[in-house]
């Protein structure tokens, strides 16, 4: 008789939740071939096991129809970053595979992937040469032997703000050498840290730019020079008291674009796209774009315009501007959020990933020429089919009459004039944006779940968010929780006039920035019946001293606490933290450096003091976002628990 095994069926699922919720893949880095015939893209999907919870990224390939996409790259180990030869005969990545990133060149026909770098260094970015003989990429800085041994010895101490490791250009060849090996050769040298760079047309010399130090803080630092390939001479191109970034060649070589900050750079990033001599001279600028926050993406091939993305509201565009006579054209603006635009070698064709509020994200091709978008990829067509609540954009006029536009987001099977409860979220940044992206992402606040859970989601851009212009990016400053906090609770008015909310079941959360509004909402009202602050700036002063970029807040408020103490005190939501009752959920990585978790703490502390109920879950080795799924998953399930006990 044989061996029967009773095994009972997982019972598909009926609803959102966080399980699902992670279902749901990740495409990105979306490559298409020179002659635009195939397409390289990355999947990624989290891994858990009893031993394992990370999201791991493989590549795919698939005809530019969207016909015969199959996986490229397989294993416990990662790839990402395809790039094509400008020949279209390799393929080349970054993976993993031990301890160190290592760069590894594919064949377009097939076979297996080679590695072009040792594996006992750390690979950056990198970009082919325009005749597909040499790769350029950035190494940081290797320690020495003596470090080396001061590191197995438990000897390695280290001097705050000194000895620092840089990441500097190095060029590899393709094909080995006569001894059968390939020796990467540095470029670039001195206290600079390379962040972007291009290759000119004819392959003699790269533009890069880079900045004093690799902290974050140093991003205002940043110039652009060029280096000889053949020599290794450097020379300065632009720079200033502005911060300069991706420098990209004319199609003929004669000419540089790049962006260009305001002066002083400031944190709600402010800039313009600039063309100079690629041998030196003075810079043009060309009109402003509409937001102020141009993201490059490539030349024409003829080499008269430059094509750009920027947020435009709740959506993305994708816009086009001639270089001589400063005329920008809208390429696309709808209903999908479009991202991660890329040009071929060739300038035909751009890659880039599409989702929307009902559609989770997929790779996407079209023709530079005509803007006529072709699915590429399937990756998440085998989710379950489950009802979203219908989300709309609504707009508002704040307290002081300034237009204001949201993300609502009704519950599954709402009826007109039923009221539910109503989840405030808020976005981080401050200068970030809500955008129509699909509501069914494994989010640490999952919009999906929230509405299959019977609530109304509000997610609000309140002024200093991007999407609206320079003016409305800047309108915070000075301003923290004052201006952008009646944004937010006139927008939570305007859901309850709508009949949709019900004003006795609020409830508020947001990461980041957004957790520093919870907690000011939290020290400036009592209405809300419950709230999550994630990785929240609760502390103003205390950040300056702890953070990686203690020059954030005093750019927004104009100086340092020390030379405007009121100021600080006025806008530190621990200073007025006096008399809270709300009931309080307190979210944080312990590795984050950017918003570090003692700011968690103080609040934490506080509320717990004054007998307001709180509970502080902490997130082991996660940075300022969680990069591990049971993370994730933790904290979409805890923010699901604490909210339904206090709202439902």
């Amino acid at each position: 008789m044989e061996n029967e095994t009773s095994v009972e069926a997982k019972a598909p699922p009926t609803a959102w939740t966080p399980e699902v919720c992670l279902d749901v893949k990740g495409v990105g880095e979306v490559r298409v071939s020179p002659d635009g015939r195939r397409v390289a893209y990355t999947v990624t999907e989290p891994v858990m096991t009893e031993e394992k919870s990370e999201y791991l990224t493989h590549l795919w390939l698939a005809n530019a129809d969207g016909s015969d996409a199959y996986q490229a790259t397989f294993g416990e180990k990662g790839s990402q970053n395809p790039r094509w030869s400008p020949d279209g005969s390799y393929l080349a990545f970054t993976s993993k595979r031990g301890e160190k990133t290592t760069l590894y060149a594919l064949r377009s026909g097939g076979g297996e992937a080679e590695p072009l770098t040792d594996p006992k260094t750390d690979v950056g970015d990198y970009r082919w040469a325009p005749d597909s003989r040499n790769i350029a990429f950035l190494m940081t800085d290797q320690p020495d032997e003596a470090e080396e041994k001061r590191k197995k010895a438990k000897d390695d101490w280290s001097w705050k703000s000194e000895d620092i490791k840089y990441s500097r250009i190095y060029v590899i060849a393709l094909q080995k050498d006569a001894d059968g090996k390939r020796e990467p050769r540095k470029l670039t040298s001195g206290p600079r840290n390379v962040v972007q760079f291009d290759w000119s047309p004819d392959g003699a010399t790269l533009a890069y730019a880079h900045t004093l130090d690799p902290l974050a803080d140093f991003w205002p630092t940043a110039d652009i020079s060029l280096v000889d390939v053949a020599t290794g001479t450097e020379t300065t191109l632009v720079s200033g008291s502005r911060a300069a970034y991706s420098p990209l060649y004319s199609p003929d070589g004669q000419s540089i674009a790049f962006t260009l900050s305001n002066d002083p750079p400031s944190w709600y990033f402010e800039s313009s796209i600039y063309i100079i001599p690629a041998k030196g001279g003075e810079a043009r600028a060309l009109p402003a774009t509409p937001d102020g926050q141009p993201n490059l993406i490539g030349w024409s091939a003829d080499g008269s315009s430059l094509y750009f993305s920027e947020f435009h509201g709740t959506k993305t565009a994708l816009s086009q501007i001639h270089v001589e006579t400063g005329q920008i054209n809208l390429i696309h603006a709808h209903s999908a959020h479009d991202e991660g635009y890329s040009l071929n070698a060739s300038r035909t064709h751009f890659g880039f990933t599409r989702q929307s509020l009902t559609l989770p994200v997929e790779a996407f091709v079209s023709p530079v020429d005509d803007f006529s978008p072709k699915q590429i990829s399937r990756t998440n067509a085998e989710l379950p089919s489950l009802p979203l609540g219908k989300t709309e954009v609504i707009r508002w006029n704040s307290s002081d009459g300034r237009e204001i536009e949201g993300l609502l987001t009704y519950p599954v099977d709402y009826q007109a004039g039923q009221r539910v409860p109503l989840l405030l979220v808020i976005h981080g940044g401050p200068a970030g944006v809500f955008t129509e992206t699909f509501t069914g992402l494994g989010r640490v606040y999952p919009t999906a779940v929230f509405a299959a859970e019977g609530y109304a989601v509000l997610r609000v851009n309140p002024r200093g968010s991007s999407g609206y212009g320079k003016e409305f990016r800047a309108a915070n400053r000075k301003d923290w929780g004052g201006g952008d906090f009646q944004d937010l609770m006139t927008g939570v008015d305007t859901v309850i006039a709508k009949g949709v909310a019900d004003p006795e079941r609020l409830g508020v959360m947001g990461w980041s920035y957004g957790g520093f509004m919870t907690s000011w909402v939290i020290t400036h009202t009592h209405r809300f019946k419950a709230a999550s602050v994630g990785a929240a700036v609760t502390n103003l002063m205390s950040f300056n001293g702890t953070a990686d970029i203690p020059s954030f807040v005093p750019d927004y408020f104009g100086g340092q606490s020390w030379e405007d103490l009121e100021t600080y005190r006025k806008h530190s939501p621990m200073f007025n933290v006096g008399g809270v009752t709300t009931p309080s959920l307190i979210q944080h990585g312990e590795q984050d450096i950017r918003v570090p978790i003692s700011q968690g703490y103080e609040l934490h502390n506080a509320l717990k003091q004054q007998g307001v109920e709180t509970r502080m879950i902490v997130f082991p080795r996660q940075p300022h976002g969680l990069i591990e799924p049971r993370m994730v998953l933790k904290a979409m399930q805890t923010n699901l628990d604490w909210f339904a006990k206090f709202l439902k």
